[in-house]
């Protein structure tokens, strides 16, 4: 399924970056926004954008929760208090979508439609856009425009995100997903007794939260609810949709820059640390030691049963190496080897094969440093598809790289230091409790919002502190990608000789995975050492 929507979905998404033509309904919204399409952006000011859009965005859903008792369709819920209404409002703005909350206890439909899905759909264009704005930096010779914020994002949203997302809520329904406004539904059990059963439009958030790489589930068990995700083929379609756009925009990218052999390389990077973790995951969940385990087959506790733990193990590596967070079982209930190893997707920063358009990126800066220690090693300037790496290059891809494991190693160890902190979010002690506290600030800070459900989440201080490492993970990869695409745009292309690396190759491929792994391994092995691979030697 992947490979039969790669070239078209890429070729889509190339034209969607490329076209000089703008949509009836882009027009209009260009007018009443009172933007000026055709008036392009340097990096300062498309960055300026981003984040102001964001920051509204933030005001008007934290808004929205807190009001949510005074508006229509709030089902009789109360609205968010403040700590828990910043973190949702920070944790969907930021493509996140962190729950600490049970969705059909806690929102009403107006909050669940008008506001998160609203931000599925426009953090996932966010993404996309600075995707655009990096490829455009490549592409470009001597120039100080990146492209329009306001252009991309609403192409983004129009163009793409909308109509696919359309169409995959539709076969959802089909495939038994609910979609009503009705509220809790009083049935009948089989043994006579009454119970509250609930509904909502869930189809059209379940379509958009997968396609997006979203991951926020209008169900407190997510994907692994009936209502979300009823079949084995329904589960299947929503993997595919986890992975449809991330596995393209490498022939995208191939296209934008002139060279397709570049977005085989991205390509092959993604699927082969993709494929080598859903290997290590499966074999994990189906070959756990212990003598129920082996007695049942695999680790089943924690599993759906619709799904078993092959569609498990493959559910669980494709949402954590794509940023998304929805989970079909409880990764708490991963062995500790399967857990541990949805834990490294997320800190290998999530680009195997990413977000919508954050693993793209999060590829194309691991591709700047593979070619700047690979000009070390033989003693030449680096260059990376005719630009050269120099100090302002590097700088900026070395504080991207530095950014997220800072905040996940300093978040973590001041829950796993304080033991107020410990004693009121962390439920196991040892090994695995230490794996339940890296695991979220790993989610958090890479924004992916899965989690260990042994961690209670929803106390003020980890409301707030999480909802800083969302923030502070999203933004400030955010601008030094833009800063990055403006330095390179600006520069003239310089042609190949003799002693330029090849970056369309096997040998580059392998480079780029080392590097991804290299760079991962050291930052967090320590850490893991201690949590994980120590659980799993227990």
């Amino acid at each position: 399924m992947l490979a039969a929507v790669h070239v078209p979905l890429g070729d889509h998404l190339w034209r969607t970056w490329t076209s000089p033509r703008h949509l009836r309904v882009e027009r209009v919204l260009y007018r009443v926004g009172g933007i000026d399409p055709d008036a392009e952006q340097t990096w300062p000011v498309y960055a300026r954008s981003l984040l102001a859009f964001s920051a509204v965005g933030v005001l008007l859903l934290y808004a929205l929760l807190r009001l949510q008792a005074h508006l229509p369709l709030a089902l009789g819920m109360p609205g968010v208090e403040p700590a828990g209404a910043w973190n949702t409002a920070v944790s969907f703005v930021t493509n996140t979508n962190w729950q600490w909350y049970s969705g059909e206890q806690t929102l009403g439909h107006l909050a669940q439609a008008a506001g998160l899905t609203v931000q599925n759909f426009v953090s996932a264009a966010v993404g996309l856009a600075v995707a655009a704005a990096l490829v455009r930096g490549f592409a470009r010779s001597a120039a100080d425009r990146v492209g329009s914020f306001w252009v991309d994002v609403v192409r983004g949203t129009v163009r793409v995100l909308l109509p696919l997302a359309f169409v995959a809520a539709v076969v959802l329904l089909l495939g038994g997903v609910v979609q009503s406004f009705s509220g809790p539904q009083d049935v009948t059990t089989l043994s006579g007794a009454t119970q509250q059963v609930p509904f909502g439009p869930v189809a059209s958030q379940e379509a958009i939260k997968d396609l997006g790489t979203n991951g926020g589930g209008f169900f407190n068990a997510n994907s692994a609810h009936p209502f979300e995700n009823p079949t084995p083929w329904t589960n299947l379609l929503e993997v595919f949709l986890l992975l449809a756009i991330p596995f393209s925009l490498p022939w995208t990218f191939g296209r934008t820059v002139g060279d397709r052999r570049q977005g085989f390389a991205v390509l092959g990077v993604m699927g082969g640390l993709w494929a080598a973790a859903v290997a290590v995951t499966t074999w994990a969940e189906t070959h756990a030691l212990g003598t129920v385990p082996q007695a049942a087959g695999a680790a089943l506790e924690g599993k759906e049963v619709r799904f078993g733990p092959a569609a498990s193990a493959l559910f669980a590596v494709s949402t954590t190496g794509t940023s998304t967070g929805s989970v079909n079982a409880a990764h708490d209930s991963l062995t500790a080897l399967g857990g541990g190893t949805a834990m490294l997707s997320m800190m290998l920063g999530e680009v195997a094969p990413g977000g919508v358009g954050a693993g793209l990126y999060g590829m194309l800066v691991m591709a700047v440093l593979a070619v700047f220690l690979a000009g070390l090693m033989v003693g030449r300037t680096p260059e990376y598809l005719g630009k050269k790496i120099g100090r302002r290059e590097v700088t900026l891809v070395a504080l991207y790289v530095l950014t997220v494991p800072t905040l996940v190693l300093v978040g973590a160890a001041l829950t796993a230091g304080i033991p107020a902190l410990t004693a009121a979010s962390v439920q196991e002690a040892g090994p695995h409790g230490l794996s339940e506290i890296l695991y979220a600030y790993a989610s958090a800070a890479n924004n992916n919002g899965s989690a260990f459900a042994g961690f209670s989440a929803g106390t003020p201080y980890q409301n707030v502190a999480l909802g800083l490492v969302m923030l502070l993970g999203r933004f400030v990869p955010v601008v030094l990608v833009l800063a990055l695409a403006g330095s390179l745009a600006r520069q003239d292309r310089v042609p190949a000789g003799p002693g330029t690396l090849p970056t369309h190759g096997p040998v580059f491929a392998v480079l780029l995975a080392g590097v991804v792994v290299v760079v991962a391994g050291l930052t967090f092995f320590p850490a893991l050492a201690l949590a994980p691979v120590a659980e799993a030697l227990l």
